[in-house]
């Protein structure tokens, strides 16, 4: 597997929890010297007839036991904490361990991976970087191996995000009809983090601040906040939205039975369409607002001006006896 540079995220969860880390850009290449290359010296013939390098030394069973050692793999040890104070993360860990050179592609090729708490590698000596996720938190950051054993623990600075939402007036919301995004505003502007969550799930994040939409509905009631995560922290969020669930029936005198098998369009006051049904009694959710509601049965159409408020669910009727032409 390989990676493509990557870009740190922050993210934020409660001491002793669990959390993500993020990738981060190849190492520049080293500019190439402007200087010509310096001649090679002439090669110098042994006894044996085979060209000899000065300073080329015959190898003996010491050095070669040195290059041995210097180039097996040695034990790794990596290990990562919520915050620098906090306990060591006991699972939910991602680990990625790439080479730091990128390739002719600008990639980084992946050497090693581990989901323990505590990933137990072995790695040829050298530098590599260390991509650490724990839920949406992650980091990077790099580790040198050297002969004999090696140890190193990561600090992930997470915190993490707990989000719910209400109608004005704390009216409860069913949580089927709930969903937020999470975005991470940046000089290039919003980058998502996490689209289409559920209410009370909880998600790790690097500490930082986040843009956050929750959507009622799926239509135009959505409300919008941002909100700070700290490392070591869990927060917990209520959005309140104005607006309200509406339903609809088209009927011949106040009150009565629903009439089936009508098609239905929401118009906001503009004229824009923004809900289309075909039944007795359909429902919606709308933002705050001033609305049209149309009723065609066969070559018929029935309408309504109607206003939304932020409350409880809302019925709206239609009555055969206000026609519009049909088009």
């Amino acid at each position: 597997m390989r990676l493509g540079p990557i870009a740190a995220i922050g993210l934020a969860l409660a001491a002793g929890a669990w959390l993500p880390l993020a990738p981060v850009a190849p190492l520049a290449q080293e500019e190439a010297s402007e200087l010509p290359p310096l001649p090679r010296p002439r090669p110098q013939r042994d006894g044996t007839g085979t060209s000899a390098m000065p300073g080329d030394r015959p190898s003996t069973p010491a050095t070669a036991a040195i290059n041995a050692l210097t180039s097996a793999p040695q034990p790794v040890t990596l290990s990562a904490k919520i915050t620098q104070d906090g306990a060591l993360v006991p699972e939910g860990l991602v680990w990625r361990i790439f080479e730091t050179a990128p390739d002719a592609n600008g990639e980084l090729a992946l050497v090693a991976k581990s989901e323990e708490g505590t990933a137990n590698l072995e790695l040829a000596p050298g530098d590599y970087v260390v991509h650490i996720a724990y839920g949406r938190a992650q980091i990077s950051d790099t580790v040198t191996v050297v002969a004999g054993a090696n140890e190193k623990t990561f600090v992930l600075d997470a915190g993490a995000l707990r989000l719910n939402a209400a109608v004005a007036g704390d009216i409860p919301i069913t949580p089927g009809l709930l969903t937020f995004d999470i975005l991470l505003e940046e000089a290039g502007g919003s980058v998502p983090i996490v689209e289409g969550l559920t209410p009370n799930d909880i998600v790790t994040l690097n500490s930082g601040t986040y843009h956050v939409v929750s959507h009622f509905g799926t239509i135009n009631a959505e409300v919008r906040a941002d909100l700070r995560v700290e490392a070591g922290q869990l927060t917990d969020a209520t959005l309140y939205h104005h607006a309200s669930q509406v339903a609809f029936k088209l009927v011949s005198e106040p009150g009565g039975e629903a009439i089936a098998d009508v098609e239905w369009t929401v118009q906001s006051s503009d004229g824009t369409e923004l809900f289309t049904d075909l039944g007795a009694f359909p429902s919606t959710v709308l933002a705050e607002g001033d609305y049209i509601v149309l009723a065609k049965i066969g070559d018929q159409v029935f309408d309504r001006n109607f206003q939304v408020q932020a409350g409880a669910g809302q019925e709206v009727e239609v009555l055969t006896a206000v026609t519009t032409p049909a088009l």
